[in-house]
């Protein structure tokens, strides 16, 4: 079954389908988004920052509503949510996608406090550089100039993500082993997060 993320309509009929094939919802992964356009504030339209806002912030919530009164029923649950380091600092990611991630993160720690005492989980991943379908373009381009090493230079793993590396964090976040964290945004990032912008001076090897 295929639903629009963004769409009141599609989401729950999405849940109910999940509810009537499986019986119930434990974990809720809210992993879809765009990047809309890239560029300076002034080729931002309010159509780009309408669409990117409804699939990346208004899609976590709907699915977050629906999935809700279920999860509360059995006073358990974990919901993932897909930020971006983009929505924890500036010059990550273009204008609306980064403020949409920002509101993902803020979604997430108000919800984690909406539910307390309930022993439903909240929590957002906040991935740096990962090769997927968004940044395709990125790594095709440095590819095609011979620059793939440089790719993922500026954090202190110096290189990108992989997409099985996040998939390893949330499968962490819907299982039991994470039954104490809650309301968090966690970098995946290779460690960007951590830094201020620099030039590599040396290495240790």
């Amino acid at each position: 079954m295929s639903a629009d993320a963004g769409s009141e309509r599609d989401v729950p009929r999405f849940v109910a389908r999940c509810l009537s094939d499986f019986g119930g919802v434990d974990i809720l992964f809210a992993n879809a988004g765009i990047s809309g356009k890239i560029g300076p504030l002034d080729v931002q339209t309010v159509p780009i920052w309408n669409e990117v806002l409804r699939v990346n912030l208004l899609g976590p919530f709907l699915a977050a509503r629906e999935v809700a009164p279920h999860m509360l029923e059995r006073r358990s649950g974990s919901i993932i949510c897909t930020a971006s380091v983009a929505g924890l600092a500036a010059n990550a990611g273009p204008i609306p996608y980064s403020a949409s991630k920002a509101g993902v993160v803020s979604l997430v720690q108000t919800l984690a406090n909406e539910f307390y005492g309930s022993g439903v989980r909240v929590n957002a991943i906040c991935p740096g550089l990962i090769e997927t379908g968004i940044t395709k373009p990125l790594f095709d381009d440095a590819r095609a100039r011979g620059k793939e090493d440089k790719i993922g230079q500026l954090n202190p793993l110096a290189r990108p993500g992989r997409p099985e590396e996040i998939a390893a964090l949330a499968l962490f976040l819907a299982s039991d082993e994470s039954s104490y964290v809650n309301g968090q945004a966690i970098a995946a990032d290779g460690g960007l997060s951590s830094t201020v912008p620099f030039t590599p001076r040396h290495r240790w090897f």
